[in-house]
């Protein structure tokens, strides 16, 4: 048996030979200019001088620019000083060429002056409230300073062309001075969010200084002005990311194009590389229906994430690589090359507005305290933090490097800014509430009162008119067997020949809004079709496969009907629909998750914007979810979308949480929601196997109704014994059940709207039946979950001497069954218990 080679010996030599290989096969002839500039442009990133502190980034090798002459020399100037530039993943050459002719050609000459005194503005307004409130968080753009000449110069290139507004998005990092020295807000006013003279935490409302948002105007060299809007944003880092696309886009609808509304975003180094949000969002770029024509990403790269060193915070060598999914360019910095960063600013503002892409710019610089100015960061960081304290800020290293003397102007902003800090502890307190732009005029938020209700009913003679068009498609249209089958059924639902199905109820509730001007626009996955098959509201050509909406086609003057197959996403879409209604509250928007608890991957977006975004910011939104609910033995992750989560989330009016369970009543609840002035997000839980049943459906007569009912009372039993109040799928299978016992002695009333609670309703109900001697709640849910918890008490205080009882499945950690079977007993189980007793 032969022996086997000594493995060291063996490395070693394997390592020499793939060296040598490596030196033959990478050698360029430095005299053949091209070779030698692709080669710096493609690996020349690698060896720039990016880390201000010289710790970290070090130049990497690269076999290929082992070269030495006057072509390598000038390749390197251009391709690995303060500048690198990853460009040429891109596949489209003239976007390559037109990057490298900026690149290799001489930098533009820049207003050293004013990037003087931006820096200096930057740099004091961060030392004097690390002075005069040491031990506030305030998460200081101290290291990184030249964020605020790069917005300069990024909102100047703006101011230029045909923009209206820019939006910007950012996190916690440097976001106070962006709010003054950006965005224009008066040093008063922040230093008033210091000494508390504004307080907004009166029983859980109103939000930190670091998280709101605010709105200014940005006047550039050549005297235009575009307004600016910073987007509030949570603790959450990257959420505000797909939240103030979703804005961009729905100005950009009101403005009237991509190049009307600029997003730029401004994220960090660790939450880039780390947070799937923001991975969701990126990816929502050249997506129909999600586009916004690019934006300018900046990350704000101190080389730590809280007390994470770069190597724990992202598995590449930086933080921006996930952004090489896209084919758009990146550009590293030396946040302290002050030149380059405007150079940059104004290359990346010029290539979005040329390409209609996003654009990332890395500014790498450092954090001169610890993460929240809290925190000592020399316990983590020593060798870090050693050479950060002796290093100068930005301002007095580019005021040495231009030769400018500014003790005098450092003088007179330091005591600017002292006297904004006197003025603001004479502010008065100011209202919460936010002002809105003018298109929420006519829109309230607040409690909910009587006289924002508004009829929804259409005539039958509408309901017709609709249907027929609906129903109908272009006569060269080849339109599949089942659906034409499908379309014939639905003709006849809008002459009352057969009844409403909730596919066909939700198409004429859209129908009749945008004839009446409403626009209506709905995203999910699968949402064209309908996960249940349930909406075809895109035919498709089977021929061609082109598509027919007939939505579109109701009248010459309509408003406009859109439907997207969104990315499978969750947070990110969510998120981008949310923003949508911020901006657009004249449209009915709605989400709908594939099966309800698919929501849950979009959790911080319902519990940090859609419930609280009002009680925290003042900032309104009629965004509608529709979450497929219901029991059928499919499992638990295809049976609950989770009731209880947002009954808990559910105060002050914040929000609405409705099942509908007929058709008609889901017609009426989505009108209700368009048609209205009162903008409160409404979550919808929607049938899945309920979509089609015959107890669920609806006679064209319903739609004439005139308002959605918060309580469906019983109309069949007058003088029950037993009360069942139930919500949903389980109604329905509690009317089977009573019409096979042929009982008549037992009433069932379904609770339609669970929040804001129909208190009025549900007592005029409980009124009716008082001779029933016996109040039941029956949930298909577990006793830890659904609506059991909210409802049970509030049941209790109406029903007053009489007992309430309660049938539900046992308290799981699961929310179901994955037996088919195990189910069917159950569900038969509990439904004996609803009419046999329940204890």
């Amino acid at each position: 048996m032969a022996r086997s080679p000594d493995s060291s010996n063996y490395n070693l030599h394997m390592a020499s030979t793939t060296q040598e290989f490596q030196r033959s096969s990478f050698l360029i002839d430095p005299h053949d200019r091209e070779r030698v500039f692709d080669a710096f442009r493609r690996w020349g990133y690698l060896q720039a001088q990016l880390d201000p502190l010289g710790q970290y980034l070090a130049p990497q090798s690269v076999p290929e620019l082992a070269v030495e002459g006057d072509y390598a020399a000038e390749a390197r100037r251009y391709y690995c000083g303060t500048i690198a530039a990853e460009f040429t993943h891109i596949p489209e050459v003239e976007k390559r060429e037109w990057i490298q002719e900026r690149l290799e050609s001489e930098a533009p000459a820049v207003d050293r002056k004013r990037t003087l005194e931006l820096l200096t503005k930057a740099d004091l307004f961060e030392q004097v409230i690390q002075s005069r409130y040491l031990g506030t968080k305030r998460f200081s753009l101290e290291g990184v300073t030249a964020l605020i000449p790069f917005l300069d110069e990024l909102l100047n290139d703006a101011t230029e062309r045909d923009t209206v507004q820019v939006v910007i998005a950012m996190s916690h990092r440097g976001r106070l001075n962006v709010m003054v020295n950006t965005v224009g807000k008066s040093a008063a006013d922040m230093f008033a969010k210091f000494e508390d003279v504004d307080p907004r935490s009166i029983l859980g409302s109103g939000d930190v200084k670091y998280h709101q948002g605010a709105t200014g105007t940005f006047t550039g060299r050549n005297g235009k002005s575009i307004n600016l809007h910073l987007v509030s944003n949570p603790s959450h880092l990257e959420a505000v990311d797909p939240v103030a696309t979703g804005r961009v886009r729905a100005k950009q609808v009101r403005f009237g194009g991509v190049d009307t509304v600029l997003p730029i975003m401004i994220h960090g180094d660790a939450a880039f590389a780390g947070q799937g949000i923001w991975a969701e969002t990126l990816n929502l770029a050249s997506v129909e229906g999600y586009s916004v024509g690019g934006g300018v990403h900046v990350i704000v790269n101190n080389l730590i994430g809280f007390t994470s060193e770069p190597s724990e915070t992202n598995s590449s060598r930086f933080a921006s690589d996930i952004a090489k999914r896209l084919p758009i360019p990146i550009f590293h910095i030396n946040a302290e090359d002050p030149d380059a960063v405007l150079r940059i600013a104004r290359l990346a503002a010029e290539y979005r507005y040329t390409f209609h892409t996003d654009v990332v710019v890395d500014l790498v610089g450092y954090r001169r305290h610890g993460h929240s100015e809290v925190d000592d960061p020399t316990i983590t960081q020593p060798i870090r933090y050693e050479r950060i304290k002796n290093h100068p800020p930005l301002h007095e290293i580019y005021a040495r490097e231009i030769g400018v003397d500014n003790g005098q102007r450092v003088q007179e902003i330091t005591a600017e800014i002292g006297e904004a800090q006197k003025q603001a502890k004479k502010l008065q307190k100011r209202p919460r509430m936010a002002q809105l732009p003018a298109y929420w005029d006519k829109y309230q938020g607040g409690p909910y009162k009587p006289e924002y209700e508004v009829e929804t009913g259409i005539s039958r003679e509408q309901v017709g008119s609709v249907a027929d068009k609906l129903a109908s498609y272009p006569q060269d249209f080849h339109i599949h067997p089942k659906i034409k089958k499908l379309l014939e059924q639905r003709a006849e639902m809008g002459h009352g020949k057969r009844p409403f199905d909730y596919g066909m109820a939700e198409a004429v509730a859209f129908g009749s809004l945008v004839l009446q001007g409403t626009p209506v626009r709905l995203s999910g996955q699968d949402s064209k079709r309908g996960t249940f098959n349930q909406r075809h509201s895109v035919l498709i050509d089977i021929e061609n496969e082109d598509e027919y909406i007939p939505l579109n086609h109701l009248a010459a003057q309509q408003a406009k009907y859109e439907v997207y197959n969104s990315i499978l996403s969750e947070a990110g879409v969510l998120g981008f629909e949310y923003g949508y209604t911020r901006d657009y509250p004249e449209t009915l928007v709605l989400w709908e998750a594939q099966f309800g608890d698919f929501a849950n991957g979009a959790q911080i977006v319902i519990d940090q914007f859609i419930s609280a975004g009002e009680d925290k910011w003042g900032l309104l939104s009629g965004v509608v979810m529709l979450l497929p609910h219901g029991y059928e033995g499919q499992g638990p992750e295809h049976s609950s979308a989770r009731i209880e989560r947002y009954l808990q989330l559910a105060a002050r009016d914040n929000m609405q949480v409705c099942q509908p369970s007929t058709a008609a009543q889901y017609f009426h609840l989505l009108r209700r929601q368009a048609l209205r002035s009162w903008r409160k997000p409404l979550v919808v839980f929607t049938p899945k196997s309920m979509l089609r049943h015959p107890d669920a459906n609806s006679p064209i007569e319903d739609f004439s109704r005139p308002h959605f009912l918060n309580v469906l009372p019983e109309t069949e039993v007058q003088d029950a014994k037993r009360l069942l109040v139930c919500t949903g799928k389980i109604g329905h299978e509690l009317r089977v059940e009573r019409k096979k016992r042929k009982d008549d002695s037992t009433a069932i009333v379904f609770i339609e709207q669970l929040y804001p609670w129909p208190e009025a309703e549900l007592s005029a109900e409980l009124q009716r039946q008082a001779n029933a001697q016996e109040i039941v709640w029956v949930q298909e849910e577990p006793a830890n979950m659904g609506a059991l918890w909210f409802v049970l008490p509030r049941l209790k205080r109406i029903a007053g001497d009489r007992p309430v009882l309660t049938v539900k499945r046992s308290a799981a950690a699961s929310p179901a069954t994955g037996s088919a079977k195990a189910h069917d007993v159950e569900q038969k189980t509990l439904i004996d218990l609803a009419f046999g007793g329940a204890r």
